[in-house]
């Protein structure tokens, strides 16, 4: 099984004409996921890849039966964009560009909790099912495979290496999502870990945290009432305060979002927290086994 994005997820591609879009649009369909349509306006008629594309989302919807999309038109649009998807009836929205004003962030999860739609991101990597063989975003198709540990990460980079390490090490996924980076994001680590502690595949989590925010000890008060096993690696050991590391949301400011915090709460709760990326399948290893 998985969580939020199934093989029956018809998924649109908001910006289809332009470069990205064009490339994981192929990448997406490569993988196996079930992209129906495309959204760029003036330009209804062409095809990408085969897929039709749209003026409107609303055009799209009526045609296709879309209930899920991906963004990726630049970021001075992008609230529009996911506007325009919620309104419309997408309830799985994946948000990949960054540099998306806060404020927009703000409108665009504040609307999206309103309507019940999910909203992955902004500044994600994505969600991939291996399983279901599908997948919304930006991740090479070739280092996940299926299996029963789910995966919730805020860095792309990293969630990449751990993913591929998992994979290496037998064990697969059900899926692996990516919260974004940004300071304002769709998706918590609260909110993903409560679909992977439904899902009666997922055996066991890994968490891909980093500096910055309270995500982290937050999810910590929740793994008290979990009752899978964790393990979690969190990024930014070297990171000075004060210095933003990467991704937005990755700051440390008077003391809040430390790794020492983080790492404190999550021990506490009973997740086994590891220093280095390739210490994950171990430490997985070791904790299923128990």
């Amino acid at each position: 099984m998985a969580v939020l994005l199934t093989k029956n997820s018809k998924i649109l591609v908001q910006g289809i004409t332009g470069n990205q879009g064009r490339f994981h649009t192929k990448q997406m369909l490569a993988y196996g996921s079930q992209v129906v349509g495309g959204i760029s306006p003036g330009k209804s008629g062409e095809q990408v890849e085969g897929v039709p594309v749209f003026d409107t989302v609303q055009q799209a919807v009526e045609k296709t039966g879309a209930d899920a999309s991906i963004v990726f038109v630049p970021a001075p649009f992008a609230k529009d964009a996911a506007f325009e998807a919620m309104e419309n009836g997408i309830r799985l929205l994946v948000m990949i560009p960054e540099h998306i004003p806060v404020q927009d962030s703000i409108d665009i999860v504040t609307r999206a909790a309103e309507l019940g739609v999910t909203v992955i991101g902004p500044n994600t990597f994505g969600i991939i099912s291996p399983g279901e063989k599908t997948k919304m975003g930006i991740m090479p198709n070739h280092i996940y495979q299926p299996g029963p540990i789910g995966v919730v990460a805020r860095s792309g980079t990293l969630s990449y290496e751990i993913a591929f390490s998992l994979t290496q090490g037998g064990f697969g996924q059900t899926t692996v999502v990516g919260m974004g980076g940004d300071p304002v994001v769709g998706q918590t680590f609260i909110s993903v870990l409560r679909h992977f502690k439904d899902d009666p595949d997922t055996q066991a989590v890994v968490m891909v945290g980093e500096i910055g925010g309270s995500a982290e000890e937050e999810a910590a008060e929740y793994l008290k009432t979990f009752g899978k096993p964790v393990v979690a690696y969190l990024a930014g050991r070297a990171a000075p305060p004060g210095k933003r590391m990467g991704h937005a949301g990755a700051i440390i400011e008077r003391g809040r979002g430390t790794l020492e915090s983080k790492e404190k709460a999550l021990t506490a709760a009973g997740a086994s927290v590891v220093t280095m990326p390739w210490q994950v399948v171990d430490a997985l290893r070791e904790a299923t086994k128990k």
